[in-house]
């Protein structure tokens, strides 16, 4: 299916995007090579592009040298960076600077930045001069931001007013935002604030309203482990695989999701590395993964059948 949005600024991206895991080694080093196959998977297999060093990437666990490493071994691999944004929040400004700088020179299509989030409940004119200043050091190599809206994490949210104010001062270098609030009232009126601005709900099921033209795609944990029923939903209008995705999707509810989706990798790759995570994270309990990994071969078993 075509992409509906009618503006298209660089950076653009639309569709299946899957929040990609990090494959980390028994150092606790993020494991490049996995990583990086995991991808190639991934695009060749349903994805229209992939959300690299998120929160399912396990990102802010990483240092700001472990992160540049990682996004140097995507822009070394071949694949198309073009079809990649990159997180590159921090707590500090000038980490987020040095990632952001670092991804526009690699040629990452752009940048998903969070708020600074160690301070909370503070004012939008302080949001709005960090994003000043992350953009104003990129102008000499511009990169298209995503915003990163995750209050539950994050605990600071990028509040529709203060988009606002992001588009008009600095145009079309806000390209849209991740929305993992799981609001889809705030991700509709987001949506609404302009028609070039490209807002990704966290969750398959939101991809009939990208079909629609409301919602450019879904940026989803889940796309690691269904990402070819969400293309069917998504590209063909197949009801059927949309709502086996999100049957795969609601294995997790009130689970911890990202040691899940990691030991749900381990299943499907047959690779038992690929389940372990990086501290403060912790392995995904036993019957966990036995009930999430019952669950999911049911879905596949309907579909085969």
């Amino acid at each position: 299916m075509a992409d509906t949005r009618h503006d298209k600024p660089a950076g653009a991206m639309h569709g299946v995007i899957a929040a990609i895991a990090t494959a980390v080694d028994p150092r606790g080093e993020p494991d490049c090579a996995r990583s990086i196959a995991l991808a190639r998977f991934l695009l060749a297999n349903g994805c229209d592009g992939l959300n690299v060093l998120g929160t399912t990437g396990e990102a802010t666990s990483f240092s700001l040298e472990q992160r540049r490493r990682v996004m140097s071994a995507y822009a070394d691999s071949g694949l198309p960076l073009d079809r990649m944004m990159v997180g590159t929040g921090a707590a500090a400004l000038a980490d987020a600077i040095a990632l952001t700088r670092h991804a526009a020179e690699l040629g990452f299509a752009a940048a998903l930045v969070l708020p600074p989030f160690y301070y909370k409940g503070v004012p939008d004119d302080g949001l709005l001069a960090g994003i000043d200043a992350i953009l104003a050091a990129t102008a000499a190599r511009p990169i298209s931001v995503y915003l990163y809206h995750f209050p539950a994490q994050s605990g600071v949210p990028w509040h529709v007013a203060l988009i606002r104010r992001l588009l008009e001062k600095f145009g079309e270098r806000i390209v849209g935002l991740k929305d993992s609030s799981g609001d889809m009232a705030y991700a509709r009126e987001a949506a609404g604030i302009a028609p070039r601005f490209r807002v990704f709900p966290s969750t398959e099921a939101a991809l009939p309203e990208a079909r629609s033209g409301l919602f450019a795609g879904c940026i989803s944990a889940t796309a690691n482990l269904n990402a070819d029923l969400c293309a069917r939903g998504y590209h063909a209008g197949d009801a059927g695989a949309l709502a086996e995705a999100v049957a795969i999707r609601k294995l997790f509810d009130g689970k911890p999701l990202v040691p899940g989706v990691k030991a749900l990798l381990a299943h499907i790759h047959g690779d038992p590395q690929w389940a372990r995570v990086e501290p403060p994270l912790a392995d995904f309990p036993a019957a966990h993964r036995a009930a999430i990994i019952a669950g999911y071969e049911a879905v596949r078993a309907k579909r085969v059948a």
